[in-house]
């Protein structure tokens, strides 16, 4: 008998060999029919798999993301076997799940595949679904994959099979169709319900713009009809507030083929939001005690092949910049860490000097193939709100609870209230691949534990999820839409402060290496404008709109009141303008409507006579006449709030 450990903490005992699906039919019933995969000791089982020994095992359903990853997966499979059985002897590059759904690259051949094709492909998959086809795991030799596959003439599944390590080889065949794949999957075919392509595009096979370009086609499943139909609404939704749209719409950013590709162009309505987050930020960061610190676009490669940067971002940055001097290399900054630790050492520190806060607004650059970028959330040069903390080990769990307070201070100033904090330690199975002491690493640990328990956070713990040189907490946000981003990371480092032997005097005179906590509220302002844009498709809140209000005149005679209304309310750092345009005044309320300004003030006869603005909201609502003081007022206590 073995001992199974479930979620609520309950240990249950069974036959050694008992797989997920059964110990869910010992439950109920009805949660066996929804089971799609287990997570046993931190790791995804297929729900058949055999398990021999005591283990922690969490049940996964459509309600779980490893459950909707595990049914997503399957469906790319299940893709896969369809257009197989459409279009023969096609080949087949990877088909992983997404965050939403799933694809494969295909190699078509001399065939032709279009957008055209998804009908056909997608009657086929249900076709397939129905006939509930189980998926069944088969390890094979590595002889024995390379052998199926060059009889089947598929060189990109060879390919992958060369990286593979003997012995650790699997593979997953449902009704006709088998493939290379280390799970897990679904039981079976029939819980797919509803089924979309979504999109068809080209990606070169492993990345490389060298080797030949597929066709990767896109998709979703769902176990129920409904939600599909729920699904293509909200991505009918997510068109019309998609930030490239929006952002053109509201004349924020631009790009340019001859500035280069994922550079943007903050345009001045783009460049005042930017500076209103970057102001309100500091603000925050300087009651909080960080120092501003600023540093150069460029560093020495000595400097990266010392953070080890080099070693990681080395082949895909921007090619080194050389100097008249022979040897003499530098490289655009991809990350700004290893110029605070410089920060640091220039002069020396005692255990009363920390903790230290460096904060910079730092551009890196990082170079990303052309299929990978898009708009602001995937760019190649761009900003971090990055701040770097340097404390004794005692004070890690402190500074966390203040880091967590300055980031939910930021998400309810931006209408952010869906969030999950994600708490990822070390793999408790295999602590030899982290750096630094077991002590420290019990402190890091206990330290983030207790603060996101102190700071009554919906959190979850991950095992096995932190880097090797330390913890972390990152924070997964909900927008309207409910898509999940990660925004706001905070990581504590021993790696870093070995690298640079980073020291402070302790109260016993000796030396200490102190430790590094990393720390990004935006992660970068590009892609947290771009969540931003989407989350409040465009209707920023207006402390941070970039235009608050616009007059709008009946007619020319009115100009001068307008302006003098103007001035107003720029004296009291109110943001606006007025539409001198030679429109009618219908126009210039749909127009300012397409632009999201907050506010419209009319002005004709009555409000001159009366000495008042007629006030409109963005959004068709009126609120009648108030005098200029009284809307200066209005606007005030609203962004105070």
């Amino acid at each position: 008998m073995i001992n199974i450990t479930l979620p609520d903490g309950s240990v249950r005992a069974y036959e050694s060999g008992v797989t997920a699906m059964q110990i869910a039919l010992s439950i109920s019933e009805g949660l066996a029919r929804n089971v799609l995969a287990a997570e046993v000791d931190g790791e995804v089982w297929d729900a058949s798999r055999a398990i021999e020994q005591d283990a922690h095992v969490k049940l996964l359903t459509w309600n779980d993301d490893q459950g909707k990853s595990t049914f997503w997966h399957s469906s790319a499979h299940l893709l896969a076997e369809a257009l197989e059985a459409l279009y023969p002897g096609i080949k087949f590059g990877i088909g992983p799940a997404i965050q939403t759904g799933f694809y494969y690259d295909v190699d078509f051949g001399d065939q032709e595949f279009s957008s055209d094709d998804f009908k056909k492909v997608e009657d086929k998959m249900l076709e397939l679904a129905k006939q509930k086809e189980v998926f069944e795991r088969r390890a094979v030799s590595k002889a024995e994959a390379i052998a199926y596959f060059e009889e089947k003439g598929d060189e990109y599944k060879l390919d992958l099979i060369k990286d593979l390590e003997d012995g650790k080889i699997t593979f997953y065949s449902q009704g006709q169709f088998t493939d290379l794949c280390r799970g897990p999957h679904i039981p079976q075919t029939g819980v797919i319900k509803a089924i979309k392509l979504t999109n068809v595009a080209g990606a070169y096979w492993r990345g490389d713009e060298s080797r030949k370009q597929l066709t990767r086609i896109y998709g979703v499943t769902f176990p129920k009809a409904s939600e599909l139909t729920d699904y293509l609404k909200m991505i009918e939704e997510a068109k019309k507030r998609d930030h490239r749209k929006l952002g053109k719409e509201l004349e924020l950013f631009a790009f340019s083929e001859k500035v280069g590709m994922g550079l943007p162009l903050w345009l001045p309505k783009g460049a005042a939001l930017r500076q209103k987050l970057m102001d309100f930020l500091q603000k925050a960061q300087l009651k909080a005690g960080y120092e501003p610190v600023v540093t150069p676009h460029i560093g020495h490669k000595q400097l990266y092949v010392t953070s080890g940067h080099y070693d990681k971002y080395g082949e895909d940055s921007f090619q080194p910049i050389k100097t008249p001097v022979e040897g003499e290399e530098f490289f655009l900054k991809p990350m700004n860490c290893p110029h605070h630790c410089e920060i640091y050492k220039t002069k020396p520190r005692s255990y009363k000097d920390l903790p230290v806060r460096f904060a910079e607004f730092g551009t890196v650059y990082r170079y990303e193939q052309s299929g990978e970028l898009h708009g602001l959330t995937r760019v190649r040069g761009f900003t971090q709100d990055d701040a770097h903390l340097f404390c004794r080990p005692d004070q890690v769990k402190e500074e966390f609870k203040k880091v967590i307070d300055l980031v939910l201070y930021v998400f309810g100033a931006l209408g952010f209230d869906d969030y999950t904090a994600q708490v990822s330690l070390r793999d408790p199975n295999n602590k030899t691949k982290y750096i630094g002491t077991e002590e420290n690493w019990t402190l890091a640990e206990q330290a983030i534990i207790e603060a996101t328990a102190e700071k009554g956070l919906n959190s979850v713990i991950e095992y096995g999820e932190a880097a090797f040189y330390g913890p972390k907490l990152d924070f997964m946000v909900k927008d309207a839409l409910g898509r999940k981003w990660q925004l706001g990371t905070i990581q504590v480092d021993y790696n870093l402060p070995e690298r640079f032997e980073l020291e402070y005097t302790g109260s016993d005179n000796q030396k200490h290496r102190p430790v590094m906590i990393h720390r990004a509220p935006f992660g970068s302002l590009e892609r947290f404008v771009a969540v931003l844009i989407e989350h409040c498709a465009g209707q920023f809140p207006l402390w941070l709109a970039p235009e608050q209000f616009i007059i709008l005149p009946v007619s020319e005679k009115y100009e001068e009141y307008a302006q003098n209304v103007l001035n107003s309310l720029n004296n009291s750092d109110i943001r606006g303008l007025i539409d001198l345009r030679d429109e009618k005044v219908g126009r210039k309320i749909r127009d300012a409507e397409m632009k999201k300004l907050p506010y419209m003030l009319i002005i004709g006869d009555k409000e001159i006579e009366s000495g008042t603005v007629s006030v409109r909201k963005h959004g068709s609502v009126d609120l009648g006449s108030m005098t200029s003081e009284a809307f200066k007022e209005l606007l005030i206590k609203e962004i105070t709030v």
